[in-house]
């Protein structure tokens, strides 16, 4: 089942579907793609911040990031198997 980066359970394995445009174009939804938000790839929500859980940290192969919950509100995730 497809759902939000933002709204996937700490510490689950998850696989990108795809990185939404808010808009076109999208230097931010370009930047995510740049940075290994593709298709595919392994992704694990690792940390989520304190007040209102900005920043999240996020975990493709072995680089984290840390990621607003907007900008992980356009990646969209499916729970690996």
């Amino acid at each position: 089942m497809e759902q939000r980066l933002r709204d996937l359970p700490l510490r689950i394995d998850a696989v990108v579907e795809r990185v939404e445009d808010a808009s076109a174009p999208d230097p931010i939804a370009e930047r995510l793609r740049d940075l290994g938000f593709v298709a595919g790839e392994p992704v694990r929500l690792v940390a989520r911040g304190p007040l209102g859980g900005d920043p999240l940290v996020v975990q493709i192969g072995y680089t984290r990031f840390a990621l607003r919950r907007a900008e992980a509100a356009r990646v969209f995730v499916r729970q690996a198997a």
